[in-house]
Order: C-alpha cells, then sequence, then structure tokens
C-alpha cells in the first residue's frame, strides 16, 4: 500500500509540476490571450547549410496551414499543407509541377503546420505532457518536458529555468516503423505582436549528425493578410491540345 501511495503521490506531482511549466512557458511567450490573438504569421530569412544559403519565407494560417519558400539562383521551391494536403514543387529535382509529399515529408507538414505548437491547450487535444527533471544543454541546467502526441511522435523540451523559455527541442518520429530525431536549438528571442518567437533555429539529426542546418529571420510578421488558397495544390496544367 506505501508503495501504491508513494508511486501515485509521485505521479500526482510530475503533472502539477508539468502543470505548472507550461503555464510558465506560456507566460513567458505571452500570455495564452496574445498567443491565440495571432492568427497568421509571415516570416522571411535565410537557411543556410555549410557553404550553401538560400532565402527562405514561410507563410503560416490557424490552426494548421503553412507553405515554406526556399529560393536560390532564381528558382523557388515550394512544401505546403492545407489542412489535409501536403503537396511540393521541385525545381531542384527538374518538378516544375506540384505533386502530392511522401508519408515522411507529410508527417513533418503536419507538426509545423501546428499553429500554437503541442503545448497550447494540450490536454484538450490529447497531447500529454510529463516533467522529468532537469537536465544540461551546452553546461547551463534546464527543465525537460516530455510531450507524447496522439500520433504517438513525442517531443522534448528544454526550458530555460530563469525565462522559461525553451532553447532546445527535440523531436521523434515514428514512420512506418522507422525512427526520425531532430534536434532544434532556439534563440535570439525577440516581441511580435506581444508574443516572444526565436530568430534563430539551429537544425541537426540524430540520424546524421554532421548535417546542421540554420535558419535566421530577418522579419516576422503577425496578421497580415493571407489567402487561403495560397495553400492549396496547384492543379496540373491541362494538356495541350494537338493541332
Amino acid at each position: 500500500m506505501k508503495l501504491i501511495l508513494g508511486t501515485l503521490f509521485v505521479s500526482l506531482l510530475s503533472a502539477q509540476t508539468a502543470e505548472e511549466l507550461v503555464r510558465r512557458n506560456t507566460e513567458a511567450k505571452g500570455g495564452l490571450e496574445k498567443i491565440k490573438a495571432i492568427k497568421t504569421l509571415r516570416m522571411t530569412g535565410k537557411v543556410q547549410q555549410g557553404s550553401f544559403t538560400a532565402d527562405i519565407g514561410e507563410d503560416a494560417m490557424a490552426p494548421n496551414l503553412l507553405r515554406q519558400n526556399f529560393t536560390i539562383q532564381g528558382m523557388t521551391a515550394i512544401q505546403a499543407y492545407d489542412g489535409k494536403v501536403g503537396w511540393k514543387i521541385s525545381p531542384f529535382e527538374g518538378r516544375k509541377d506540384a505533386q502530392l509529399v511522401g508519408e515522411e515529408e507529410l508527417r513533418d507538414l503536419v507538426e509545423d503546420a501546428d499553429f500554437y505548437g503541442p503545448l497550447a491547450d494540450y490536454q484538450a487535444r490529447g497531447n500529454k505532457v510529463e516533467y522529468i527533471g532537469h537536465d544540461t544543454v551546452d553546461g547551463d541546467d534546464v527543465y525537460r518536458l516530455k510531450v507524447t502526441l496522439k500520433n504517438g511522435d513525442i517531443y522534448y523540451y528544454y526550458l530555460d529555468p530563469e525565462t522559461f523559455l525553451e532553447v532546445r527541442t527535440e523531436r521523434i518520429q515514428f514512420v512506418r516503423g522507422a525512427v526520425k530525431e531532430t534536434v532544434v536549438e532556439s534563440g535570439s528571442y525577440k516581441l511580435v505582436a506581444g508574443v516572444y518567437f526565436p530568430f534563430t533555429l539551429e537544425q541537426s539529426s540524430k540520424q546524421n549528425p554532421g548535417s546542421q542546418t540554420k535558419l535566421t529571420f530577418d522579419r516576422i510578421e503577425a496578421n497580415v493578410p493571407l489567402d487561403p488558397a495560397e495553400f492549396k495544390m496547384p492543379a496540373a496544367p491541362a494538356p495541350k491540345k494537338e493541332l
């Protein structure tokens, strides 16, 4: 009985701590009211991977619309999600027409398109959050949260104990029996419409540790007018009629 009660107490304490850390993180960003007041975002900047550099642009609309552009040498690649369908245009691969994305790419788009992220209203959305103790990032102490999505994928949030903003996020995805682990370091937080956003993101893969991608946003705009049609997959061009 003592063991059962002790386990129950630890479980309840962990749940309360997780809820408290989510609340502190939400307040640190600006509060749920200001976060939910943002309905669209437009981000522009650059992405760098080794010596490769490209211009990037991202449009997002609540609750789950996303369009990302990558431009280099006058050519623009697009990947997007319209709430149901994920699609892309890949001119660098010789494809100028829109095509559906594969299962792994779709999983990325669906989760990236989650406008407010997995912590917002996590209980109502069926996500599970656990506090799993202290950890360190680059020698600094952090709080660590484990977030399990309804689809089974897992996020680990590393929160700064002073600001309660995330400094690192790890994402573990399970697609067709394979595991994909991505690490994102967040920094250079700035206010946009009363909410703190990271203006630098450094992304790496645990499956390919030598590869690192850095995103630097020059500008993030909130509540810009966006047309939902821009997220829809373009129709295939009609075949030319033979004369």
